[in-house]
């Protein structure tokens, strides 16, 4: 039995997602906020999705199946105290940001190139910090529920959110980078997306 080439592209692409999830909890065993705090893959990973998975259920499902699985993992380790039951509170914000971000790699990634990843990446940046941030504004209790509250909510977001752009590119490098290489010398990958 010979492995057709789009199954053995689905495979390397999921292998690089789950392997860049693993290295997404291993930084986060110590549990520790940290200058590189927010220095994620998880942009990386919801790009590479959208990206490479032709099929549009498996471009959603795969990421966030492996996002789910490694929030869970840090969830029932590390961060127990601030899990409510299986996931933290305000993680259907975050899911529905990490769900736009993968939207975004599927409409801006049609064609892999260096420009375009930027692009993605700086707009992936941006869905996150205004979801994700918009979760925290108004089911947390820091920030007034006034514009004035909104705006110091997304000030205070900045580092947090430079963090995740830089993460973004290094493991969108990583990822993008290493699938390329791969496709252009394996001959299982011969097949153009």
């Amino acid at each position: 039995m010979t492995i057709q080439k789009t199954d053995a592209r689905n495979l390397l692409a999921v292998l690089f997602i789950l392997v860049i999830a693993a290295i997404r909890v291993g930084i986060n065993m110590s549990g520790q906020l940290h200058p590189l705090t927010n220095f994620s893959p998880i942009g990386a990973m919801a790009l590479f999705g959208g990206s490479y998975f032709s099929k549009r259920g498996v471009s959603f499902a795969v990421p966030l199946l492996t996002l789910f699985i490694s929030d869970w993992v840090l969830a029932v380790t590390v961060y127990r105290q601030y899990s409510h039951g299986i996931l933290y509170s305000g993680w259907y914000w975050v899911y529905g940001a990490f769900a736009l971000m993968v939207l975004a790699g599927r409409l801006l990634l049609r064609e892999v190139s260096v420009k375009n990843v930027l692009v993605a990446a700086l707009t992936i940046t941006f869905i996150h910090w205004i979801v994700s941030d918009l979760g925290v504004w108004w089911n947390g209790t820091t920030y007034p529920r006034t514009m004035a509250g909104w705006w110091a909510c997304l000030a205070a977001a900045i580092p947090f959110e430079r963090n995740f752009l830089l993460g973004t590119l290094f493991y969108g490098g990583i990822m993008f980078g290493g699938f390329e290489w791969a496709r252009k010398h394996w001959w299982a990958m011969g097949l153009a997306h």
